[in-house]
């Protein structure tokens, strides 16, 4: 619960932290307006989602890492990618198990940001279908009674399940903000909806690299990131 508590406190700060930006290029790009003929950049843009690399440090049961990219089609139309690989423990009251795997997401992103001439923030929303290949190890579990005479009778079971998949849809809102000439600072909150995923057969997956958390009865889940990423210009407008 820290940890959620001190990511999202982080996320907050970031996005105020990036609105003076916003506003001193505002500002720079209206004196610059009548004096400037200007072309706006189109091209690659790449980074990395540096809230993985964090929680690995802080969190002894997690290893992630994303990297992520769009590529500009039509004004305020992007295309879009993310790409990661990430291992996560679960511990309930009677089951204890692992997923691990990588992932891939696919989608277009709108910007809905009125830019000033000469500037490329955005404020955007987005949307991703989503895939991943995964397996998941059944560490232990209880066998569940409500006799209390009996003590617990836990089982250490370590098998492994292999050639797992899943799929769903996601929805991304956030902002990016260009800091320094071609490199961007970024953070986005995500809600996703799973389609389906296959199971050990036993057991639910309780841990999908990608979608996060899984929980019975539910096939909603949610999401977070924060950013950085170069732009590779390819040509101008």
């Amino acid at each position: 619960m820290k940890l959620k508590q001190h990511i999202f406190i982080l996320f907050i700060s970031l996005v105020f932290l990036q609105a003076p930006y916003i506003f001193a290029q505002q500002e720079q790009a209206v004196s610059q307006e009548d004096s400037l003929d200007f072309r706006e950049k189109y091209g690659l843009r790449v980074g990395i989602d540096l809230a993985k690399p964090l929680r690995t440090l802080l969190d002894d049961d997690y290893r992630g890492l994303e990297l992520n990219g769009d590529y500009r089609v039509y004004e305020n139309y992007y295309l879009a990618a993310e790409l990661g690989n990430e291992k996560d423990q679960i511990i309930e009251e009677n089951i204890t198990a692992n997923g691990s795997g990588s992932y891939i997401k696919l989608g277009i992103d709108y910007n809905a940001y009125r830019n000033w001439q000469g500037m490329q923030n955005s404020i955007y929303v987005g949307i991703r279908y989503a895939f991943a290949s995964f397996s998941t190890e059944l560490e232990e579990y209880s066998i569940y009674t409500r006799n209390p005479y009996f003590e617990r009778d836990t089982r250490i079971e370590g098998q492994e399940y292999n050639n797992l998949t899943a799929n769903w849809v996601e929805m991304q809102l956030g902002i990016k903000v260009e800091v320094l000439n071609n490199l961007y600072l970024g953070a986005h909150v995500q809600l996703k909806r799973m389609i389906g995923q296959a199971t050990p057969g036993n057991f639910d997956n309780l841990y999908v690299p990608g979608f996060n958390r899984t929980y019975d009865g539910s096939s909603i889940g949610v999401g977070y990131g924060y950013a950085i990423s170069y732009l590779i210009p390819l040509y101008k407008l």
